[in-house]
C-alpha cells in the first residue's frame, strides 16, 4: 500500500498536466435543442441549461451517446477521474487472475499458460455470445440469458484447461513449468486455428453496456472493478479460513511432511490448477464485456503481468506465502507501472524491461527477508 502510494504522489508531482476541453455526457432523458443563434438549451427533469455555441459544442454518435464539449481547461495527467478509473479497469483483468496464481504460486507451482487460457475462454465465449446475437428470439439476447452463460462458457473453457494443467502435472509427476509451457503454446495455437486469426464481435447490447460496461453516473463503468472486490474477498476467505486452504499452504511448505500428515497432495494440486483456469475464464469474460469483442491476440504477454502481480503482492517462489489482497495490490503495481509509462512519456517499447526489473526486485526483497527472518530465529 505504501508503495502505491508512492508511485500515485511521484506520477501527481511529475506527471504534469494537459490540456482537454470540458466535456459533459447526457443521458438518454435529456433534450438538446440548437438554436439558429448557436445557443444549445439541454432540458433535463424540467431543468433547462443555456451553453453558448461559440464555446460549446454538442456531439451524438451512432450508438446514441450524446456530449456536450467546452472550452479547454488543465487537468493533471494522471490524478484525474478517467485515468484513475482506468488504472482500476485495468487492474481488474489481472487482479482476478492474480488471485488464483497466488494459490498455485503458494503450491510452489507455477501456470504460464494463464495468458492463453484467459485468450481461448474469451473467444470461445464470445462465440456463444455472437450466436445469441444473430438469434432471431429476442430473449437469447437478454441478459438474463447472455450474461449468465457466458460467463458459464468462459469459466468452463478455464476450468477444463486449469484441469489438463494439475492432472498432467500430477499424472505425469513433471513440474508445471513444463506442462503450462507446452499448453501455453498449444492454447494460442488452437485459438487461431479456430478463429483463423479473425477478431469476433457483434454481442448482445445487453452483455456489454447493459452489465459489464454498465455505466453509472458520468463514464464510471463499476462492475469489472466489482468483481475483482469479489473475487479478492472469497480468495481471502478460501486460503486464510478454509481446511482447503490451511492445505495449500501446507504443501507448498513442505510438500513431503504434507503427505505424510495425511494431505491429499495431488487433489489439491488439481483443485488449485483448475481454479486458476475458472479465474483466467471469468477474467476473460470480463474482457469481452468491456471491450465488446474477442481477439486471438488477447492475453498475450499476461503470464508476466500476473506472476509479477502475484510476486510483487508478496507471494513467494519458493511456496509457503502470499495473499489474495497481496496479488490485487499487486496488479495495481504493475498497472500503475504501465500507466505511469504512458504519463511520463516513456516509450512503451521500455515496458517489458521495467516488468522483469520489478519482478527480479521483489523476488530478491522476498529472498533478503527469508534470510534476515532465519537470521533472527
Amino acid at each position: 500500500m505504501l508503495v502505491i502510494a508512492a508511485m500515485m504522489i511521484g506520477l501527481t508531482i511529475f506527471g504534469g498536466t494537459k490540456t482537454i476541453p470540458l466535456r459533459v455526457e447526457l443521458d438518454s432523458s435529456a433534450e438538446v435543442v440548437e438554436h439558429v443563434d448557436g445557443v444549445i438549451e439541454v432540458t433535463i427533469d424540467s431543468q433547462t441549461m443555456s451553453y453558448n455555441g461559440d464555446q460549446w459544442r454538442y456531439q451524438e454518435t451512432r450508438s446514441g451517446k450524446r456530449t456536450l464539449f467546452g472550452p479547454e481547461t488543465t487537468q493533471n495527467k494522471f490524478l484525474n477521474k478517467e485515468n484513475l478509473l482506468l488504472v482500476l479497469t485495468n487492474a481488474s483483468f489481472i487482479a482476478v487472475m492474480a488471485v488464483g496464481m497466488t494459490g498455485v504460486i503458494i503450491l510452489a507451482g507455477i501456470d504460464l499458460s494463464v495468458g492463453s487460457i484467459y485468450g481461448l475462454s474469451a473467444l470461445v465465449g464470445a462465440m456463444v455470445l455472437e450466436t445469441l446475437s444473430q438469434s432471431d428470439a429476442a430473449w437469447m439476447s437478454s441478459g438474463i440469458v447472455a450474461v449468465p452463460l457466458a460467463v458459464l462458457v468462459c469459466c468452463g473453457v478455464g476450468a477444463a484447461c486449469g484441469l489438463a494443467n494439475g492432472a498432467m502435472t500430477v499424472g505425469f509427476n513433471v513440474h508445471p513449468f513444463v506442462i503450462t509451457l507446452g499448453m501455453m503454446a498449444g492454447l494460442r495455437g488452437l485459438m487461431i486455428v479456430l478463429t483463423n486469426a479473425e477478431s469476433i464481435g457483434g454481442f448482445p447490447e445487453s452483455f456489454t453496456r447493459g452489465f459489464f460496461k454498465l455505466e453509472v453516473l458520468s463514464g464510471i463503468h463499476p462492475v469489472p472493478t466489482a468483481i475483482m472486490v469479489v473475487v479478492a474477498l472469497a480468495g481471502m476467505f478460501v486460503l486464510s479460513l478454509t481446511v482447503f486452504g490451511r492445505r495449500v499452504f501446507a504443501i507448498g511448505g513442505n510438500e513431503t511432511a504434507a503427505r505424510y500428515a495425511g494431505v491429499p497432495v495431488g487433489r489439491v494440486k488439481i483443485v488449485v490448477y483448475t481454479l486458476m483456469g475458472a479465474l483466467a475464464g471469468l477474467s476473460g469474460c470480463i474482457y469481452l464485456g468491456y471491450y465488446g469483442a474477442g481477439e486471438p491476440n488477447a492475453g498475450m504477454g499476461f503470464e508476466l503481468k500476473v506472476i509479477a502481480a502475484t510476486v510483487i503482492g508478496g507471494a513467494s517462489l519458493m511456496g509457503g506465502r502470499g495473499t489474495a489482497l497481496g496479488a490485487v495490490l499487486g496488479a495495481i503495481v504493475i498497472m500503475l507501472i504501465d500507466n505511469g509509462m504512458v504519463t511520463l512519456g516513456i516509450p512503451q517499447n521500455w515496458n517489458q524491461i521495467v516488468m522483469g526489473a520489478a519482478i527480479i526486485v521483489a523476488v530478491v526483497v522476498d529472498q533478503s527477508k527469508s534470510r534476515f527472518g532465519a537470521r533472527g530465529r
